[in-house]
């Protein structure tokens, strides 16, 4: 039988914090800016990295991608999010439901696996420096990127095509903040046994094996790094290392409370509180993170500053 005869759903609504209205517009406010900035930020990384030669290496090659992927997953959920807390009541369509879950799955399996690339481009760039060139040459790095989208493009698929072929017989109401499977799934009118088993065997995978990548990357960076001589170069390959160490610390955390978390573990109201940690917070601050402890990316900031704004002073 297909969907259509199935299901009586034609939309959704989105209850976001309806039932507290006055945080809803304190809320409202303070996301506005969060996204704002945001964007602005990575913006920022994309435009400086792609405008200095400098930076067109693997390292930073990485960032700007990260940072594409940053913009794209914000996009993709703060301007709907905004609508939900400026309003008592928010309709999304059946179609327009599907649409935001895919691309939710389709960026967060990508950062994912690029958190892991990323990892990876360390460990060849502090355990074998002179080797780095022909190991991170181009055509490595583009495999890398191509496959991080690619394993994007499977996680959000695979699921998203199974979970609209689910009958939704009513309620419509998700009580939530945007359409994330975890929620949507709460309204079909169906066994979905199955796809649990499939879901949760999915996440596993999806998580462990980019970090179990990050986790033998830096092992094996630890060991190099306490075989160096100098405290400078451990000083030098520590830095290299925290921003991502901090923006993997970031990701998983969140992303982990969100997608491996218990059924029954939390009100509905925690669950959004929780979910807003890694759809607010890794985006902001993973600019921060890059900018403010990469000496290279600092001066490149302050080279664009100097000729975009001082010169127009003068």
């Amino acid at each position: 039988m297909s969907r259509q005869n199935e299901s009586s759903v034609v939309e959704f609504i989105l209850l976001g914090f309806s039932n507290f209205p006055e945080l809803q517009n304190h809320l409202f406010g303070a996301f506005l800016v969060i996204y704002l900035v945001t964007l602005m930020g990575n913006a920022l990384i994309m435009a400086v990295i792609f405008l200095d030669q400098r930076l067109h290496l693997p390292m930073y090659l990485f960032l700007q991608n990260l940072s594409v992927v940053e913009v794209s997953f914000s996009a993709t959920i703060m301007p709907e999010m905004l609508v939900v807390l400026s309003s008592k009541k928010t309709t999304i369509s059946f179609v327009g439901c599907f649409v935001q879950m895919y691309f939710i799955l389709l960026f967060v399996g990508t950062e994912c696996f690029l958190l892991g690339a990323m990892a990876y481009d360390r460990y060849a760039a502090i355990c074998h420096p002179l080797a780095y060139p022909v190991i991170m040459r181009r055509k490595v790095f583009v495999k890398f990127v191509m496959f991080s989208w690619f394993s994007g493009f499977i996680v959000a698929t695979v699921p998203t095509t199974w979970v609209i072929g689910f009958p939704f017989c009513g309620p419509n109401i998700i009580n939530h903040l945007f359409c994330e499977g975890p929620p949507v799934l709460e309204l079909v009118c169906a066994d979905i046994f199955l796809f649990e088993i499939y879901a949760f065997t999915g996440t596993i995978l999806i998580v462990m094996v980019p970090f179990l990548l990050i986790l033998l990357s830096y092992i094996r960076i630890l060991f190099a790094v306490l075989k160096m001589p100098s405290n400078t170069g451990r000083q030098k390959a520590f830095s290299i290392c925290a921003s991502h160490l901090m923006s993997v610390t970031l990701f998983y955390g969140t992303a982990s409370m969100t997608y491996l978390q218990p059924k029954s573990k939390y009100t509905p109201d925690t669950k959004k509180a929780i979910s807003l940690a890694y759809t607010l917070l890794t985006p902001l601050l993973n600019p921060l993170i890059y900018s403010l402890r990469n000496n290279e990316m600092k001066r490149a900031l302050m080279k664009l500053w100097r000729k975009t704004v001082v010169s127009h002073t003068v």
